[in-house]
């Protein structure tokens, strides 16, 4: 697929037969299993678990291992956030077992559990911008980078109000799978801490500070501004082609993580994150004559 954006014109067509041409570009990208994908887990777990005997025994430098782990436990949510969307394999698909594998084990990094994670995204998705329903929205609001930074330490802090919120989400479904996804993150965050202390107890505690701790404050801030903030900014705007819009990167979209075309994964939340940007600039015209907030034609690539 070629990297320039589509010429088509789509002037004068109707709304039906521009969702018509839209749902065949989506479909052109759905439905095959992503390898890179599938890799990005595997290679990004293994690499983060063996920091931990690497730099224990010396054999690799501190310094060189916080840097790994930030880059680690950033890379470890996406790989999840597919499985989520049931992008590996839908229930019933013989590959269901690796679906479910990926969206659990992946997320051991960021000390984040599947379910909670998923119902949490879901409802996002269901009701993006929305104050009251999107669980994510108080990662969104902030009127400028540095205000955004600020709100993203403060979450950080006990009794935080982005903790309030997934809590609340999860009290809002009221269901077995919530009230299971609740537990579950409880029992994650206090094997976290046990992990810490456990290693602070034998001796190990700036390993743990920078192999884990402190990655993870890192790699979080980073999720929530690149993956939530940028692609919603100013978080107000709700309906289907206007809860998203498209945002310059500072290295290209791989420097964002794909979020530069996140717009077509609101739009079309099955199509893998690797192929969101050769979708993108396929549908441009059909987007651009929704008057959708992209990129100029010059920097949407």
């Amino acid at each position: 697929m070629s990297k320039a954006i589509a010429q088509y014109d789509v002037s004068g067509l109707s709304e039906a037969e521009l969702t018509k041409m839209e749902r065949e570009i989506a479909r052109k990208y759905m439905g095959k299993l992503s390898i890179p994908m599938v890799l990005w887990p595997i290679l990004n777990l293994t690499c983060w678990l063996a920091l931990w005997p690497l730099v224990f025994t010396g054999i690799i430098p501190l310094w060189l291992g916080f840097i790994i782990a930030t880059v680690n436990v950033t890379l470890s949510y996406l790989p999840s956030h597919e499985a989520q969307h049931d992008i590996y394999a839908r229930p019933g698909e013989k590959l269901r077992w690796l679906n479910e594998a990926i969206g659990h084990l992946s997320l051991i990094p960021l000390a984040y559990g599947y379910r909670i994670l998923r119902l949490t995204h879901l409802e996002h998705h269901k009701n993006t911008n929305t104050p009251e329903l999107d669980p994510d929205h108080v990662f969104n609001f902030g009127g400028s980078f540095w205000q955004t930074f600020k709100l993203n330490i403060a979450s950080f802090q006990p009794g935080s109000e982005a903790s309030a919120s997934y809590a609340a989400c999860l009290e809002r479904l009221g269901t077995p799978e919530a009230k299971r996804a609740y537990l579950e993150q409880i029992g994650i965050l206090l094997m976290h801490l046990g992990i810490l202390f456990a290693c602070a107890f034998n001796g190990y505690a700036l390993e743990a500070l920078l192999l884990w701790w402190l990655p993870l404050k890192l790699a979080a801030t980073y999720i929530r501004i690149y993956l939530s903030w940028l692609p919603h900014y100013p978080g107000h705007e709700t309906g289907r082609y206007k809860d998203t819009r498209g945002f310059r990167s500072w290295l290209g979209v791989w420097s964002s993580l794909g979020m530069t075309a996140h717009i077509v994964h609101h739009l079309h939340p099955r199509i893998p994150l690797d192929k969101t940007p050769a979708a993108l600039r396929e549908m441009y015209p059909i987007l651009e004559a929704r008057n959708c907030d992209i990129l100029a034609r010059d920097h949407a690539h």
